[in-house]
C-alpha cells in the first residue's frame, strides 16, 4: 500500500533523515520512535503530502502520490498534533462540516452516540474553544469511526485518554486493521502486545 523509497529531510542545516526506506502493506501497524527532534512529526508530514522531502518519493498502490495527490488524499486520514477541529464550532457542528467536505453521510444520532463513546457526553453543543487539550482530541478522534480511508496516519493519537480510552482507540485500530487498512501512527504508548503486526521505525536524533 505505501512505499517509501530514499527519504531525506534536512531542517534549518540538519538531516533529520537519510535514504529512508520501508514499506507498510494492508493490515499493518508502524510504529514511528525516537526523541524529540528527531523528525518523526516532519516524516508523517511529508508522507501525507503537507511538505516536501529534500530527496526521495512517496508510493502509494505503486503510484509517486504527487502523480494524482487528490486520489491519494481520498485514501489518506491524518490526524496530527494540530487536531484541525474549528474552536468557534461545536463539537457536533464539526464533525458534520467534516462530513459534508468529505462527502460522507452520517446521521444526527450515531454522531451523538459516538461523541459520547469518547467521553464527550453533554459537551456536544457547547464551543470547542471551552474544551481542554484533550477534549478537543477527542472531537477529532471521532473522525476514525467515521471515514472511509484505507491509510491513517495519526501523531500522539493517545494524548490525554484514559485507560478506557486507550482500550476503545486500540480496540478501532484493530477492526481498521482487521478490514485490510494501515496505520502509521508516533505515540509514546506501549503497543507491542496490542498488535501481531506492529512494525517499529526507529528515527535517531543527528547532531
Amino acid at each position: 500500500m505505501l512505499e517509501i523509497k530514499a527519504l531525506t529531510c534536512i531542517k534549518q542545516d540538519r538531516c533529520l533523515f537519510e535514504s529512508l526506506n520501508f514499506s507498510l502493506l494492508p493490515g499493518q501497524i508502524m510504529q514511528v520512535e525516537g526523541p524529540n527532534g528527531a523528525g518523526k512529526t516532519s516524516l508523517l508530514r511529508i508522507i501525507s503530502g503537507f511538505s516536501r522531502p529534500d530527496e526521495g518519493n512517496v508510493l502509494f498502490n505503486n503510484q509517486n502520490v504527487t502523480d494524482d495527490y487528490d486520489s491519494f488524499a481520498e485514501s489518506l486520514l491524518f490526524i496530527g498534533h494540530k487536531t484541525g477541529v474549528n474552536l468557534q464550532l461545536n463539537a457536533y457542528e464539526n464533525i458534520q462540516h467534516w462530513l459534508g467536505v468529505h462527502s460522507y453521510q452520517c446521521d444526527k444520532d450515531e454522531i451523538y452516540r459516538l461523541l459520547g463513546k469518547l467521553g464527550l457526553v453533554g459537551l456536544e453543543d457547547v464551543p470547542v474553544r471551552t474544551l481542554s487539550a484533550g477534549q478537543q482530541r477527542r472531537v477529532a478522534l471521532v473522525r476514525l469511526w467515521l471515514n472511509q480511508a484505507k491509510l491513517w496516519i495519526l501523531d500522539e493519537p493517545f494524548t490525554a485518554l484514559d485507560k478506557c480510552g486507550v482500550a476503545m482507540l486500540q480496540s478501532r485500530f484493530q477492526e481498521h486493521l482487521d478490514g485490510g487498512g494501515s496505520i502509521l501512527l508516533t505515540t509514546h504508548q506501549d503497543l507491542t502486545s496490542s498488535f501481531d503486526s506492529l512494525q517499529t521505525l526507529v528515527l535517531e536524533y543527528r547532531h
